[in-house]
């Protein structure tokens, strides 16, 4: 009998309950607060509200596609606001536009039903392609609001995006549409303190809202989870000081950014991708160009206001120590503050950002007049630069400025640190070179950001002197074949409890399985394809309804060989809430409730299983946690590990032992759109924050993470095809840096590589990425699976001609990459016929060592997950 790990009862739970008030914690800590004019927070004589904006009813608890997630309920801005105690007067606004989206809404998905009749289930591709989007608001007229009146009015702005498409520059989406401005102009004139909350994933323009009288404060919610309506309310009314800091840079105009014209859709090229602007993405253009931005990476305000003095500076070989007392200098509000250590390095022969982030940390919450002592402190080796000639990580020689302040427009030198020499710290491999030529941005002759007292501070710094020759150098050595595992003769059928019990080892295993056996380890259950019988995208679990798939179960009865279920993240886990099972607890096949919201409309025509009289009902609520983005806001990594504990609690109880997520690729540019589920422009950020997630999850025996999209998944426009073309030192400081550090500090249990080509190879058959870089260099230990599809099958952009094609399964296994997701028999049977295969017979030859080394890292992780433990 089928082992369910889904509840019969419908009533919420108390793991609900607790999970959503955890998250709720959270997510008021990474709102934040833009602009304040006085206004927040609420003044206790405010009643009534009128509360309007396409996000007051509609709150986006996160983006589209696989980062969806189905939970019980949404607690949006409108319940918040009423749970807090205020009355909205905006009613019947709100019931008007809900009106107007939900016919919108059919209409779509009527079209789409169409064109299903006619192209078959291709066309469901779409969702993703070409989602849908909300109308635009109706608008704000005076006699709406003199009907209406208030105490107060607030306006919440909505944007959402999600995987396979990126987002545009123009109005209604990185722009306010002229409806927007508008409604917003007239409520600001009628109010004079008007609050604009904005319910968005990503950077959006806000020249308007910052030049518009009568706009009192502007606050950046985000998108805070399932229930985000209580977080805001929380920190609207000052139960909750706002403490978050932005972790990506909101430039003045999207022109500001060095890849405006360029990236993805925009010059009309969406097969190569060019990273011409090398080291210099985020605030490390901004201001190393001089590039006034309209709001600083790391900015963020407070309902107080505090001191931050460095008080000491010590270095050695290995490690600066930075000790930082910040007092809370209001006189009525307790907050939180976050401190940001950078440096800037002496250019030499390498250029250098003007200052780059080593370091941070928050304080407790202190009360007005209260002190905090911290001590931040980062490795010394984190300062060098890849250097491509010398295939080594360098230390140039002279001074190298510690900085610390509140955000990067707010620095001040703290300490210089002297290096007598230069040293090498790492001697590495050229392993992703660069197959074109490219015209990297150079900053020779460019003035970068500066301010009136640096050149002072400089001079006063105290000097601490480190000697080159106290520096470790680390050589890394590479592993370039695979050895083969003897084959085992015994009589005896080796099992995975053999090997757990001290009776065989993994190997004894592995010599005893056959290549087809071990094939099929390699390649996830999903026979079928798009709309097939047995996989509708990412749905293709068959004993968790709604998570996205499974390892082979083809030898649990003779060697005990279980399988890996993996859902989908990456804020919360994307189950099916509802399904039915017989009585001998079978899923009925489809009675699961659509894990993507939409194809309930598409599938309402399909035929209806028959429902035994004796079926049961089962249920799978899931608690949906704030985006990464706004997990990053909270610059507080225990923060990010309780909300992987609650993924991870999760996980265990449903039955999930890989959560493919945290997504974690860089914020290059404002329309990707999927930034929502990654965390910052900056890799220590984005590194700290996964490991962080992941600490949290596996602090859970056997369920893992997978950290994901390796590598350079920075665009969504024809993501399956896409090759990045980047030089070695960019792709190690700015796009791998982070995975390393996640991969080095918790050891996630999986990693998932990217659809794209990174400079004509394409991630999941890059060998020197997945195995020289990852594993040689890294020491990761776990498994590396492909995303959805990287072998064709699941085309997202139906009938486009493309530049580049799909990845080979065979290909996967030389390179590394264990698993094959979701999996499809021409999968397997092309890994059967490559092992042994001379070069020209098949696509991608493989040694019977390469198959058997990605066989023994499966067995290896099926053996530590939680398949094992009743």
């Amino acid at each position: 009998m089928p082992k369910l790990f889904a509840t019969g009862n419908s009533e919420i739970s108390s793991r609900e309950k607790r999970n959503m008030e955890r998250a709720r914690k959270v997510a008021s800590q990474g709102m934040v607060l833009l602009e304040n004019k006085g206004v927040l927070p609420i003044d206790k004589s405010v009643k009534t509200i009128a509360l309007f904006g396409n996000g007051a009813r509609r709150t986006i608890k996160g983006g589209t596609g696989s980062g969806d997630v189905n939970s019980r309920f949404v607690v949006n801005v409108e319940q918040g606001l009423e749970d807090a105690g205020f009355s909205l007067t905006t009613k019947a606004w709100m019931d008007t536009y809900d009106t107007q989206v939900e016919t919108a809404r059919m209409g779509y998905f009527g079209e789409l039903q169409q064109e299903m009749a006619a192209k078959g289930m291709a066309a469901v591709m779409k969702i993703f392609t070409e989602p849908f989007v909300e109308p635009a608001i109706s608008g704000v007229s005076q006699k709406e609001i003199d009907a209406m009146k208030a105490d107060l009015a607030i306006y919440v702005l909505s944007r959402n995006s999600g995987e396979g498409k990126d987002r545009t520059p123009g109005a209604g989406d990185y722009e306010l549409s002229d409806t927007e401005k508008t409604a917003i102009a007239n409520l600001a004139n009628a109010y004079g303190n008007l609050i604009v909350v904005l319910n968005v994933g990503g950077v959006i323009d806000t020249k308007f809202l910052r030049a518009q009288e009568g706009i009192g404060a502007i606050l950046l919610m985000s998108q805070a989870g399932n229930i985000g309506g209580h977080a805001l309310a929380d920190v609207l009314t000052g139960k909750v000081s706002p403490s978050g800091h932005l972790t990506t840079t909101w430039a003045e105009n999207y022109e500001d950014y060095p890849n405006a014209k360029t990236f993805s859709h925009m010059n009309g090229d969406i097969h190569d991708e060019y990273y011409e602007e090398g080291i210099y993405v985020g605030y490390r253009y901004f201001d190393t160009f001089d590039v006034t931005p309209a709001y600083p990476f790391g900015y963020g305000k407070s309902y107080t206001t505090f001191d931050v003095k460095t008080e000491e500076v010590t270095a050695d070989a290995k490690q600066i120590s930075v000790k930082v007392c910040v007092t809370n200098t209001g006189a009525t509000y307790s907050g939180k503050e976050v401190v940001q250590v950078y440096y800037s390095a002496p250019t030499g022969k390498l250029e250098k950002p003007y200052q780059e982030l080593a370091a941070y940390a928050k304080t407790k919450e202190l009360a007005p007049g209260e002190s905090e002592e911290l001590i931040i402190t980062y490795q010394v080796d984190r300062m060098a630069s890849y250097d491509v000639q010398r295939a080594s990580y360098v230390l140039e020689a002279g001074t190298y400025y510690v900085r610390v302040g509140v955000n990067s427009r707010a620095t001040k030198v703290s300490a210089a640190v002297v290096l007598d020499q230069e040293t090498v710290t790492e001697v590495l491999s050229n392993r992703l070179v660069l197959d074109c030529e490219m015209n990297e941005l150079s900053s020779a002759d460019v003035t970068p950001y500066g301010y009136a007292e640096e050149e002072a501070e400089k001079e006063q710094a105290c000097k601490l002197d480190i000697a080159s020759t106290d520096i470790e150098t680390k050589t890394v050595t590479y592993e370039e074949t695979n050895a083969e595992i003897a084959a085992n003769t015994s009589e005896k059928k080796i099992t995975m409890q053999d090997v757990m019990s001290g009776q065989a080892t993994l190997d004894d295993l592995v010599g005893q399985l056959t290549i087809p056996e071990m094939a099929e380890l390699c390649v996830g259950t999903s026979r079928g394809n798009m709309g097939g019988d047995t996989a509708i995208i990412g749905s293709s679990s068959a004993v968790v309804p709604g998570a996205a798939g499974d390892t082979t179960s083809l030898m649990i009865e003779d060697r005990d060989i279980r399988n890996l279920v993996l859902a989908d993240g990456p804020a919360g886990l994307r189950l099916s809430k509802h399904f039915k099972a017989d009585a001998e607890g079978n899923v009925i096949p489809g009675t699961s409730d659509a894990p993507i919201p939409g194809m309930d409309l598409l599938m309402a025509g399909s035929p209806k299983p028959e429902i035994p009289e004796d079926a049961i009902d089962y249920y799978q609520y899931c608690t949906a946690i704030p985006i990464a983005t706004l997990l990053a806001q909270t610059w507080d990594v225990d923060a990010i590990k309780e909300c992987g504990d609650i993924v991870g609690e999760e996980m265990k109880e449903f039955g999930v032992t890989l959560w493919l997520a945290p997504g974690m690729n860089i914020h290059r540019n404002p329309l990707c759109g999927r930034n929502f589920e990654y965390y910052s422009e900056d890799p220590l950020v984005a590194g700290k924050c996964a490991a962080a997630d992941t600490l949290g999850v596996q602090q859970h025996a056997g369920v893992g993470t997978t950290i994901k999209h390796f590598a350079l998944n920075n665009q969504e426009d024809n993501r399956m095809h896409t090759n990045a073309h980047v030089s070695e030192r960019a792709a190690r400081e700015i796009y791998l840096k982070g995975f390393e550090l996640a991969v080095k500090e918790a050891k996630p249990m999986s990693i998932m590589t990217s659809y794209n080509l990174i400079n004509g190879i394409h991630s999941a058959n890059n060998k020197d990425l997945l195995t020289a870089i990852t594993r040689n260099e890294w020491g990761f230990d776990g498994i590396v699976m492909t995303d959805w599809g990287t072998t064709g099958g699941m085309e997202m952009n139906q009938g486009m001609e493309f530049k580049y094609g799909c990845s080979s399964a065979a290909g996967c296994i030389k390179a590394g990459n264990d698993l094959t997701m979701p999996g499809k028999q021409e999968d397997v049977d092309e890994i059967i016929a490559s092992v042994g295969a001379k070069d020209g017979d098949v696509v991608c030859p493989i040694t019977l060592g390469d198959l058997q080394t990605c066989a023994k890292r499966m067995l290896n992780t099926i053996m530590k997950s939680s398949a094992y433990m009743e």
